[in-house]
């Protein structure tokens, strides 16, 4: 949802600058500051964001500059000299010594400027400011798509490396049973003068052993690494399905943690987590 746009239009003698930035948001929610003259246009022009951008924390920045023309705020020569010439009469008469800098004090004289007259809003204008807010919008599409791309890169990227991290758990998985049962067989060895069936000691070995197999939880995260890369190339609005599949994988992932119990397998869980952790990141900027 990251992005960046702005466009700049000249329309007469004015120039019309809009902006659009976005950031990660749940929500669409946007923030817009418009020049006055537009402001009757303030919820159309909210509307064209939004049907563009549709989610994310947006920023629309919409201001006007005038270049120099008969409508610019100017200087009243005319008054200005007037002034000047009653301070002169003044000034002779009274004795009083002219002043040190006649612009400073003149300029300060009321009505010495002539203000130039509120715009109005012509069909031009609300034109070029529609034109000029559809630029935007576009750069800021362009960006997001180059944005979106690295991006794909990234999960295809992550997905790999969790893939190939539970394909280096299988060989521990296998040496762990031979493990758990020398472990065993050793301990009940150590007891000396105790008796104890051997058969019910397969019986608990294959229950204990049960309970740490994490075939289930292999085979529902690989469904789900599927699925994600599915989903990804699905294209358009998928960043919150996305969000929810990764958190599955969590489940998964935090599942074969608890059942390993291995130090080797365990390192790999926490790798995975890591990868996780960084696909979780990213989603958040995915529409």
């Amino acid at each position: 949802m990251t992005g960046y746009g702005k466009a700049h239009i000249t329309v007469g003698d004015k120039t019309i600058h809009v902006e659009v930035k976005t950031l990660n948001s749940k929500q669409f929610d946007i923030q817009a500051r418009i020049a006055p003259l537009f402001r009757e246009h303030e919820m159309a022009l909210r509307n064209r964001v939004a049907a563009v951008v549709e989610r994310g924390k947006t920023d629309l920045n919409i201001w006007v500059e005038q270049t120099c023309s008969a409508d610019c705020t100017r200087i009243n020569v005319g008054q200005l000299e007037h002034y000047r010439s009653q301070i002169i009469a003044y000034c002779d008469v009274t004795g009083v010594a002219y002043p040190d800098d006649w612009m400073s004090t003149l300029l300060r004289m009321p009505e010495v400027y002539e203000r130039s007259e509120q715009p109005e809003l012509t069909d031009e204008l609300l034109e070029g400011v529609i034109t000029a807010t559809d630029k935007a919008l576009s750069d800021l599409n362009e960006f997001r798509q180059q944005e979106g791309a690295a991006l794909e890169r990234k999960f295809e990227n992550k997905i790999a490396n969790i893939r190939q991290l539970l394909a280096d758990i299988e060989p521990y998985e296998a040496s762990r049973v031979e493990k758990i049962r020398a472990r065993l067989t050793d301990q009940l060895s150590a007891l000396h003068d105790v008796d104890y069936d051997r058969g019910r000691l397969e019986q608990e070995l294959i229950y204990y052993i049960e309970k740490l197999d994490i075939s289930e939880e292999k085979q529902r995260l690989t469904n789900h690494l599927d699925y994600f890369l599915t989903t990804m190339h699905e294209g358009h609005g998928q960043g919150k399905k996305l969000g929810f599949i990764a958190q599955e994988m969590g489940r998964e992932i935090n599942t074969t943690g608890s059942k390993s119990n291995q130090a080797e397998m365990q390192n790999i869980v926490v790798r995975m987590k890591d990868e996780l952790e960084q696909i979780k990141e990213q989603v958040l900027n995915v529409m």
